[in-house]
């Protein structure tokens, strides 16, 4: 008599998981601005927020919602999205005669066609040369270039005084957040900070080299920030405070 082992059991093959879909338009008429409907694995249920920088509204899905869903959340919606809209602070183009804040001091720009040399600061002015259709970008690098020499140049005087070492310092325009670091050491900036009060640059500077040495907001974290920034403003609370009254509007400006 022959006898066979029993094959074994097969296991069920898992599904494969579905992939978000890229961020795209979704037209609902009437909306007082862009709707972006953005899939997320991540995502449990929908949410809205209203991006200033952009001046969209986006909704967030979890994957597998359908559109139909979504339009039904953003309509039910219709009234908080239109007050927050109307909320919002002015566009603010980098344009001929408009006034921008650098380190938190107002400046006209000024297009100079004929000037020779590099976008500069003179006498209050932000001095622009070439054809008008390039003033917003001209201007655009202009800051953060001044952004990357002014935090690059902080950040390492500051690592410096606690004994840290910076691995990169990236600059973005990010909407969310002002500055981060990671746990390796690499510190990542918003270009826009150029546009605040030095005592505010400052302080996010100082923010986030205390974090290459207190990875947390701990006490001592917090006595760390302070000891970093208490040449232009030992109150943290202040420049922090500062940044939510006004980073609507600073992610208007271009």
């Amino acid at each position: 008599m022959v006898s066979r082992r029993p094959a074994p059991a097969r296991r069920p093959k898992r599904a494969p998981a579905v992939k978000p879909k890229p961020p795209r338009a979704l037209e609902i008429t009437g909306l007082p601005a862009p709707l972006e409907l953005r899939e997320s694995a991540r995502a449990t249920r929908m949410t809205l927020k209203v991006d200033p920088g952009r001046g969209l509204i986006q909704v967030v899905i979890p994957v597998g919602v359908s559109e139909s869903d979504a339009r039904r959340f953003v309509g039910r919606h219709d009234g908080w999205l239109r007050a927050r809209i109307a909320a919002l602070p002015p566009s603010l183009p980098f344009e001929d005669g408009a006034s921008i804040p650098y380190l938190g001091v107002e400046h006209r720009i000024r297009h100079a066609p004929d000037l020779r040399g590099p976008t500069r600061i003179e006498e209050g002015a932000l001095l622009v040369g070439g054809q008008p259709e390039h003033v917003a970008r001209r201007v655009r690098d202009f800051l953060v270039n001044e952004a990357r020499r002014e935090i690059g140049t902080r950040a390492r005087v500051k690592a410096t005084l606690i004994g840290a070492r910076i691995a990169a310092i990236t600059l973005r325009d990010t909407k969310s957040r002002w500055g981060s670091c990671s746990s390796t050491g690499r510190l990542s900036f918003s270009w826009r900070l150029i546009l605040t009060p030095e005592a505010v640059l400052d302080y996010v500077v100082g923010h986030e080299v205390a974090h290459l040495r207190e990875m947390n907001h701990s006490a001592r974290f917090w006595a760390l920030c302070a000891s970093l920034t208490a040449g232009l403003n030992p109150n943290v609370d202040a420049p922090r405070g500062w940044l939510k009254s006004n980073g609507a509007r600073l992610l208007r400006y271009g």
